[in-house]
Formats: structure tokens, C-alpha cells, sequence
């Protein structure tokens, strides 16, 4: 949820400011159509091939590591001068007069719905796979309120969060002739200072986020990591209560990020194969 609440809400940079919540209202409503699609499949799968869902999962939890480990490999990768330069590039090309700004607002929410697929696709797999011992009607229930209750909490956020600088601004313009003007400048300048802090601190959440879950899946649906992992922290045992508590999450975001670059290394070299294949 944290990966899909910062990517959601990094859709609508560069995108006029009366037009950031109409785009994220489009968004949302393509989210909307995407579980109408995927909460029947996924009960479809459960009620007659259930051992199915156990793969979604782990294909699910490889997609999120790999994910993660391809953000945080951009990083490494490139320069800081080299990113301010992509960033910069970005900022000039939205500049531009040129540019369709129209039809640049479709190919972000085209492209915000297809990444929501992708991360509803997971959450719901993730939801129906706790639920898969229950009776199919408790799975109906469970599965169906909470892919509404999620997409409403993650757009209704994000809606929130990017005008917070918006609402920082207005409060900064009123503090000149209302009453009350210190705390409304106090409060308008703490919002504009906030609102960039949360977009970073929700990407970086968001990343950490997607190694552990995608870690705690493959530790608990492939039973040789779950049993080494568990041989494993078993020699930790004396540590102490607290360290023994936080070493599973440990041990879960370990194996997310050696599965994150494994992936990555065969995705690279599929890709790279592809390349020459055509190529030739």
C-alpha cells in the first residue's frame, strides 16, 4: 500500500494544479474497473484451482523485490549529477510550449492505471491468500470491501497529499489580510515544507515495504527458504526478546532484496538476449 499510495501520488507531477485531482479521480476510477476484473478472477482461481494462488503469491512477491531492487539499482547506478540532469530534463520538457500538455495528462493516467493493475493485482492476491482457508462466502466479503476500502483509502490520500503544498500556498496568501496571520504563515509554510518531505519519505517507505512483504512471501510460501530462515534465526534464539522479534522482519527483507537482484539479473539478460535476437 505504501508503494502504491507514493507511485500514485507521483503520477500528477508535472500536471497543472487544477488539473491534479480530476487526473487523480480518473485514476481512482480506472483502479475501481482493474478490481472489478481482478476480485472475480481471483475468487474464480481460489474456488477451483487454489494451489494457484500460492504461485500468484510468490510471482507477486518476486515482482515487488525485483521492483524494489531496480529503484534502488537506479540510484546506484547513476551519478547524483546524473539524476539532477534527468530531473532538470523533465522539468524542461514540461517547460516547453510544444509539448500536448492534454494529451500528456492521458499517457500519465493510461500509464498510473496500468502500474495500479499491477499492485492490485498483488494486494488482492495478498488479501484472498489469508483468507484462502475460509468458506468461499467469507472470501467474497473479505476480498470485495477491502479492495473498495483500499482503493478509496489510497486515492482519497493521495488527493490529500498533493494539495498540501496548495493548501500551504493558501494559507500563505490569507495570513496577508486575515486575522490570525502568524499561525496561518506558520502553518502555510509548514505545509510547503512538509509536502515535499512526504513524497520522499512515502517513496522510501514504500521501497522498504516492497522488500519485506515481497520477502515475507517467498520466506513463507517456499518451504526450503522458510525452513533455512527458520534454521537460521534459531541460532539467534539467546539474543534477547526484542532482538528475536525483529530479526524475522530482518531476515524477510534479506531474502527480499537477494530475490529483488536475482530477478533483475535475469530480467537484464533476458532483455539483453531479446535485443541481440532481434537485432539479428
Amino acid at each position: 500500500l505504501g508503494d502504491d499510495l507514493a507511485l500514485n501520488a507521483e503520477q500528477v507531477s508535472g500536471v497543472k494544479a487544477e488539473r491534479e485531482l480530476p487526473v487523480v479521480w480518473a485514476v481512482a476510477k480506472g483502479s475501481f474497473l482493474n478490481k472489478l476484473i481482478l476480485v472475480p478472477s481471483a475468487l474464480l482461481i481460489s474456488a477451483f484451482l487454489p494451489w494457484l494462488i500460492t504461485v500468484l503469491l510468490v510471482i507477486g512477491g518476486l515482482y515487488l523485490c525485483f521492483e524494489g531492487f531496480e529503484k534502488v539499482a537506479h540510484k546506484w547506478l547513476h551519478s547524483k549529477d546524473e539524476l539532477d540532469a534527468e530531473h532538470q530534463a523533465k522539468l524542461s520538457a514540461l517547460a516547453d510550449p510544444k509539448i500536448d500538455l492534454v494529451a500528456l495528462e492521458k499517457d500519465k493516467i493510461k500509464g498510473a492505471i496500468r502500474t495500479d493493475f499491477i499492485l492490485s493485482a498483488e494486494i488482492v492476491v495478498i488479501v484472498l491468500g489469508t483468507v484462502q482457508t475460509e468458506p468461499l462466502s467469507t472470501q467474497i466479503v473479505v476480498v470485495s470491501l477491502l479492495a473498495i476500502a483500499i482503493t478509496i483509502g489510497v486515492y482519497g490520500l493521495v488527493a490529500g497529499i498533493v494539495k498540501l503544498d496548495d493548501a500551504g500556498l493558501y494559507m500563505l496568501r490569507k495570513s496577508v489580510s486575515g486575522s490570525f496571520n502568524a499561525i496561518q504563515r506558520f502553518i502555510g509554510r509548514s505545509l510547503l515544507i512538509i509536502a515535499p518531505l512526504l513524497m520522499k519519505s512515502l517513496a522510501i517507505i514504500g521501497t522498504v515495504a516492497m522488500f519485506l512483504v515481497g520477502g515475507g512471501i517467498i520466506v513463507h510460501s517456499v518451504p526450503v527458504i522458510h525452513h533455512l530462515v527458520a534454521n537460521v534465526l534459531a541460532s539467534f534464539s539467546g539474543l534477547g526478546s526484542i532482538i528475536n522479534s525483529a530479526l524475522p522482519v530482518v531476515a524477510d527483507g534479506l531474502v527480499g532484496i537477494i530475490a529483488g537482484g536475482l530477478v533483475l539479473v535475469v530480467v537484464s539478460l533476458a532483455s539483453k538476449l531479446l535485443r541481440t535476437f532481434r537485432s539479428k
